[in-house]
């Protein structure tokens, strides 16, 4: 048993947020919590092809959007999304305020995985 505090843990800038990384790989738990901010008016092209990854959200608002554009679903505090199938997406922030979410991820992830957020493609780790 152990516990983990926020500000003592390794936080990275991920493209278009930050992503403060609770348990990781080398916790032998079998799966990663992330403590993640996604900035206001940001748009990520996203796609985890390695790990399926659920996301809760606490506070903020946007949508998480098929890489097609034929399904669409809004974020609100007490949402939880979940990329079941390895989906290339588009995560979306509103305007006005930051979107703050419970990401897990299942494998774990190392830690010190980054997005890297152009137009050619979607990011992925």
């Amino acid at each position: 048993m152990f516990t983990r505090e926020k500000n003592k843990v390794q936080t990275v800038e991920w493209g278009n947020g930050q992503s403060s990384r609770l348990l990781t790989e080398s916790d032998g738990m079998g799966f990663t919590v992330a403590d993640t901010l996604v900035r206001a008016g940001t748009k990520s092209r996203l796609q985890y092809r390695r790990h399926l990854e659920a996301c809760y959200c606490i506070s903020g608002r946007g949508e998480v959007v098929s890489a097609d554009g034929s399904k669409s679903f809004p974020i609100e505090p007490g949402v939880l999304y979940a990329l079941d199938e390895h989906d290339a997406h588009f995560l979306i922030a509103d305007p006005d305020t930051d979107l703050h979410l419970i990401s897990v991820f299942n494998p774990p992830l190392r830690g010190d995985e980054v997005h890297s957020l152009d137009e050619s493609g979607f990011s992925h780790y």
